[in-house]
């Protein structure tokens, strides 16, 4: 057995991560991304640069990085969650699709070009096709541009990329396995992906939020850290006994964990672990920047760098305008996806270890990622110009074309007709598939697990009757859910107000599929077990089928609808916690959770003032602060941003008080640098003395939020005419570097 040597294991751990250290903070002081300096510390401590200690042990790095990994994507999964990709609109759907399938042809096309080999232009494809998340809210935010109108539409199309990026993951491992790009074979993956990502999701959404709700109470932060990087590495574990890789398993943990009530906290408790081991596996990958191939492929880093942008341009802004986005919102998104980042290292990370991937490739990404990044503000910035110029010289019918195709497709998203049918169709075809998979699984437990034992202790005839009707037992409420369509009679209401009737068409049809695909498993598990013939197998089915329908119906109704309320309740138990819905207490009255944002109308009040009985008709029972929980709060108490109140009241008056409370003020979001809640006391050399609030410019010239002034004992309310004086206490929400010059 090879047996590890501790003592280099610490000392190349400890090399690197003062390397790191030192490179992040040069990097931060550059206002540069921080991921660039661990990959110049990563270079330095490699054995290519040989004016510095390298490493002893490669093979140690690997290993950090590894975990490394996982928990980079297991923190991704945290900031996705499976109710956010249902949000996110088909547009970024559709957007996202044309940028990784057209970058993808595009990278395999330049990789042949350059005499690559079949498998490692499939990969350069996968490489290039995803813009870097983390780089793009960096320069975004840098830019002050986090406001701006495009913006969000970014973000829903970064989501579905983390989403392909892990499909495509699947997928590649699958290529490089049977060194081969059959169709065949892929499509059998890609049936497998999603077959276990539908099964680990419901099984995860049905069970995690339930337990957590539980035993919240006695679930400390330290034991929240364990739990939640215990789940990740079981799920991992469990991704590779299914035949994927670890990578996948910590994304899906994090995803499921993403949609339950203590998300934020374990991002929280999560982060100091994941910035460690990210910073050890960017690190890793400036380990393997070659200087040598670099400079013999400036060439190819050059072509590259142009494809990527280039690419991204064109895709992008192609994709936002197939989807009816304005010509000026396709060009500003386009322009913001122009480079390469984490999940590219991931990718050649995963060529490498299959051993697939030519070597000299790595450090060309890696220098492509490099020069892409430094790009990107560049970029972001030129957008607007290129088209103010683009407006003047395309011709009008262009732009009358453009803006009439944008306005149609605008005009069909807020259109009422069919959308009634519609939200019906989509919602049985979710139940249809989510119960298909449940069942397929059950009947997949029972064949490889349940059948064996069966017939070792009952023999063949017995056993196969048995196991025959315990199994159909267990999937027959499922079956039951597959055939039936769930029509709520708010919208029976809705169609007769449209049409004037309800057609019994699309009823009839979905029945029709429901009953076609109950009885084919019915007869797969008669077939599995061997009890009959497949022509008596099919009479058996459909008797059955008609039993489940006629006979059970009633009590399979309840049974299927406790099941969705629940995980329904889970997949909205943060928006639930938050509007108090699924909470109830009394009557009509929820227990509701909102956070006080920058611009709350009473931010900064006491209690007392603040009236929210008298003004809002809830009551306030408890405030959260800093991770302290303060219990009916006294009415000298004072409200700050941040906050968490938890409030009762009724549905109007919780949805009529949830916008004033969370309402974020511009200035604040645009506040760069390290932000924070402070309160420092002015002197009498401060610019500030003897100066209205009016005319003191906090947000514009220190980018800063004052929430209150106090004066002795007491706390004073910002008025514009408010004069400051010497002594006074600032309570202000800014960069503490920047609010120095005001003391």
């Amino acid at each position: 057995m090879e047996t590890i040597s501790i003592e280099s294991l610490i000392n190349d751990l400890a090399l690197i991560l003062v390397l790191g250290a030192i490179a992040s903070v040069i990097f931060k002081a550059l206002k540069q991304p921080v991921v660039l300096g661990y990959i110049v510390a990563g270079f330095i401590a490699s054995p290519h640069f040989s004016f510095f200690p390298s490493v002893a042990v490669e093979a140690n790095i690997e290993f950090w990085a590894q975990i490394g990994i996982i928990v980079l994507l297991f923190s991704l999964g945290l900031e996705f969650s499976f109710k956010k990709l249902l949000n996110v609109g088909g547009s970024a759907i559709v957007t996202a699709l044309i940028i990784v399938g057209g970058m993808m042809g595009l990278g395999f096309i330049v990789g042949k070009m350059l005499g690559f080999a079949a498998v490692d232009s499939i990969f350069l494809g996968g490489m290039i096709s995803m813009s870097s998340t983390t780089i793009i809210i960096k320069a975004l935010t840098d830019l002050n541009m986090r406001q701006r109108k495009f913006v969000p539409m970014i973000f829903a199309v970064l989501i579905v990329e983390d989403l392909f990026a892990v499909v495509m993951m699947v997928i590649l491992s699958s290529v490089a396995i049977n060194k081969t790009v059959e169709s065949g074979e892929m499509l059998r993956s890609v049936f497998k992906l999603s077959f276990f990502l539908i099964i680990w999701f419901t099984v995860g959404i049905y069970l995690l939020p339930t337990l957590f709700k539980r035993f919240r109470r006695i679930i400390s932060d330290e034991m929240m850290l364990i739990i939640s990087m215990g789940l990740c590495f079981l799920m991992a574990i469990f991704s590779v006994k299914s035949g994927f890789s670890l990578a996948l398993g910590a994304f899906v943990m994090g995803s499921i964990l993403a949609g339950t009530v203590e998300a934020e906290r374990i991002e929280h408790v999560v982060a100091p672990v994941k910035d460690l081991f990210g910073a050890v596996f960017f690190i890793s990958v400036g380990m393997m920047v070659n200087p040598t191939v670099i400079a013999e492929n400036a060439g190819t880093i050059t072509l590259l760098s142009a494809v990527v942008i280039v690419g991204m341009i064109i895709f992008g802004t192609f994709g936002m305008l197939a989807t009816g986005q304005p010509l000026k919102m396709a060009l500003q998104s386009g322009f913001t996806l122009t480079q390469i980042g984490e999940f590219s290292f991931i990718i050649a990370s995963l060529g490498m270890s299959l051993g697939v991937l030519n070597g000299s490739i790595y450090p060309i990404i890696v220098a492509v990622s490099v020069i892409t990044t430094f790009t990107t503000p560049f970029f972001i910035k030129s957008a607007d110009p290129f088209y103010n110029r683009l407006e003047r010289i395309l011709p009008s019918s262009w732009t009358r074309l453009l803006n009439g195709y944008s306005n149609q497709a605008a005009q069909s998203e807020t259109s009422v007709s069919g959308q009634t049918w519609s939200n019906i169709v989509k919602r049985y075809a979710l139940r249809v598939i989510l119960y298909s998979a449940v069942a397929a699984s059950i009947v997949f437990v029972s064949r490889t697990q349940l059948q064996p034992l069966l017939l070792q202790w009952l023999g063949k005839r017995w056993g196969a009757f048995v196991g025959v009707v315990l199994t159909l037992a267990v999937v027959s409420p499922f079956l039951y859910a597959i055939t039936i369509p769930n029509i709520k009679a708010r919208e029976r209401e809705q169609l007769i107000e449209q049409s004037g009737r309800v057609s019994y068409v699309p009823i009839v049809v979905m029945l029709i599929m429901g009953l076609a695909i109950a009885t084919g498993f019915i007869m797969a598990v008669l077939y599995r077990y061997g009890v009959t013939s497949s022509q008596m197998s099919l009479v058996i089915a459909v008797s059955l089928v008609l039993v489940i329908i006629l006979l059970l119906a009633p009590f399979y109704k309840s049974r299927v609808a406790r099941l969705e309320k629940r995980f329904i309740g889970n997949v909205n138990v943060r928006e639930n916690r938050r509007t108090g819905r699924g909470n109830n207490l009394v009557s009509d009255l929820h227990l509701a959770y909102m956070r006080v944002g920058y611009d709350c109308p009473f931010v900064g009040e006491k209690l007392k003032n603040a009236n929210l009985r008298q003004h809002y008709g809830v009551n306030l029972v408890n405030i959260q602060r800093n991770g302290k929980l303060y219990p009916v709060p006294k009415s000298e108490m004072r409200i700050f941003p941040g906050d968490v109140l938890g409030v009762i009241g009724n549905d109007e008056q919780i949805q009529r008080m949830l916008p004033l409370v969370e309402a974020s003020d511009k200035a604040a979001g645009n506040v760069t640098g390290n932000v924070s809640f402070t309160h420092f006391t002015i002197g009498p050399q401060s610019p500030l003395i003897g100066i209205e609030l009016r005319n003191a410019r906090l947000s514009e010239d220190y980018e800063s939020l004052l929430v209150a002034v106090q004066r002795g004992d007491e706390f004073v309310t910002p008025t514009p005419t408010l004069t400051f004086a010497d002594g006074d206490i600032l309570w202000i929400v800014g960069d503490p570097k920047r609010l120095e010059a005001l003391k």
